[in-house]
Order: C-alpha cells, then structure tokens, then sequence
C-alpha cells in the first residue's frame, strides 16, 4: 500500500479548502474592523485586537503550512507548541504530521499544544479538530499564551511563532528553558515591521540560535537552538 498523508484526508482536505477561501476575504474584514474600530487600533491590549479580528482568519500560507507539515515530519517532535491559534489552519498541518509520525507507534503520536487569546476561535479551531478527528492531538489553550504556557511542564520539541508579532520574541524568551539543542522555532511574516525584534534576537549569534528565512510568501524564520 502507498503510503498517504493525513493532509489528503477528505475531511482535512474539506477544512482547509473551507478555510482558506473565507481567509481570501480577510482584506475586506480586516478593512471593515478598522473603520469601526476608534483611532485604528490604537491603544489596545492584545485582547482587544484578538476580540477585534475574531472574524479575521491571519492563516498561514498554503505552501507554509506544507512547510510546517514537512519540517515536523522530519524533526519528529513528542511536543509541537504553537503561539497563535486562529482558526487552526497552521495547527492542522501540524497536527497532520504528528498524527503520520505516530502511525504504527505503540507510543502514541505525540501531541500539538496552541494557543489563542479570542474565545470565539477557539472555539471555531475545536470543532474543526473534532470534525477532521484530529481533536485527540490537539490541545487548544485560551487566553494570553504569556500566562497559559507559563504552566507548562515538560521539553518544547517544535515551537511556531505565528500569534501577535511583537508578543513573539516574549513567547520565545518565556519557552526558552524546555527548548533542547537541535529545536526548531518557526515564526511567520518576517515582512511585518513587528517582528524585527524579535528577528534582530534569533539572528544574533550570541543568543543561540542559527537562522535561516525561508521564502515563502511573507517569508518565514527557521531558528535552531544550539
């Protein structure tokens, strides 16, 4: 028999699809939110903006998160932590992979710990878990990941940075005890101005980590930890 993957599932495939057609509307929500929003946005809390774009899907892209699938396939990680939720497109994919890494395993596949400050897509991303029959992998923490993965026990084998960009680099420094050498950390969207602090950190050799972007779409950020 040929080998598959749980990516070419019909309900995975049935999903995804779904999802990324209403992420092709993002723009135009996005634009909806800011008009209704005071000052654009400005000030407000995470949880502002995360109550604010509920609607807004932010995905990954389609080749990043077969990007995500392949490096998690090959890294083979026991826990997957990922820093931004949304509607579970990126945590699909990893999921995906954990689930084939585990197949004919006595051991068990592995699990995919995310995380999400908008209760509304938490909720969204948990009956998509449950209708592709990925819920088992996949637990989804509510509320701001600064607190949630505080009580975290455990190593961090695999961490996707792809939640608010300016909360990446507090994310990284906060997991970076139960990160071993050889650890991949992804983070997403190395165009957004927000990130640059935490890329001037993983790019300086002298905080431990070698660094690679890798170009697709907006461009993602491939860190090991040394």
């Amino acid at each position: 028999m040929t080998p598959t993957s749980t990516l070419r599932d019909p309900r995975v495939v049935s999903a995804l699809t779904a999802m990324f057609d209403r992420a092709a509307q993002d723009d135009a929500t996005r634009h909806r939110v800011r008009a209704a929003w005071p000052d654009g946005f400005a000030p407000a809390t995470p949880q502002e903006l995360a109550d604010a774009n509920a609607e807004v899907y932010m995905p990954i892209s389609a080749d990043g998160g077969k990007l995500l699938y392949n490096l998690v396939r090959a890294v083979r990680p026991a826990t997957v932590v990922e820093f931004g939720t949304s509607f579970g497109i990126s945590t699909l994919h990893l999921a995906a992979a954990v689930r084939d890494n585990g197949a004919g395993r006595d051991n068990g596949a592995g699990r995919v710990i995310s995380t999400e400050l908008s209760a509304d897509k938490a909720a969204a991303a948990r009956a998509t878990f449950a209708e592709t029959g990925l819920d088992a992998l996949v637990s989804v923490l509510e509320g701001d990941a600064r607190d949630t993965l505080a009580e975290l026990s455990g190593p961090v084998d695999f961490l996707l940075l792809d939640g608010w960009k300016d909360l990446c680099l507090p994310v990284l420094r906060l997991l970076e005890p139960r990160l071993a050498p050889g650890t991949l950390v992804v983070a997403d969207d190395v165009d957004l101005t927000d990130l640059a602090p935490y890329l001037d950190y993983v790019r300086d050799p002298r905080n431990g980590y070698e660094s690679v972007t890798f170009p697709v779409e907006d461009g993602m950020e491939i860190s090991c930890r040394l």
